[in-house]
């Protein structure tokens, strides 16, 4: 199970990149293995804000839908469109092409309650 120790993760599975004020969003190694072949991501293509621990969209698998979680408050700069017609690089690629959204970070102190690698390692019992 891949754990970059650069990112950040939350208790739902999601990851954040962080650089400078913006973060790159998606879901961990450990959740699209969980959830099995990726059939499609929903974002609202106007999602213009994301609000910590709320829904911003779902993923759906073969086996099952899930919210996505955002892990921190921002303003939404962009939106992966390569998930519109290849949903399975959250399988493939989950820390690279297959990222979600991109956020301009509000309040970078909500990074702080995010776990780093080791904390996320041990909530997944790994």
């Amino acid at each position: 199970m891949n754990v970059p120790a650069e990112l950040k993760y939350t208790k739902d599975h999601e990851w954040i990149k962080i650089e400078g004020n913006v973060g790159t969003i998606g879901v961990t190694d450990y959740a699209q293995g969980e959830l099995g072949d990726v059939v499609f991501v929903d974002i609202d293509e106007d999602l213009e804000e994301i609000v910590k621990e709320e829904a911003f969209g779902t993923i759906e698998a073969v086996k099952t839908v899930s919210d996505l979680y955002a892990p921190c408050n921002g303003k939404v700069v962009e939106i992966n469109e390569k998930l519109a017609d290849d949903s399975q690089l959250v399988n493939t690629d989950p820390y690279g092409d297959g990222w979600l959204i991109k956020v301009e970070i509000a309040d970078m102190s909500h990074l702080d309650e995010l776990l780093d690698a080791d904390a996320y390692k041990e909530h997944i019992g790994q």
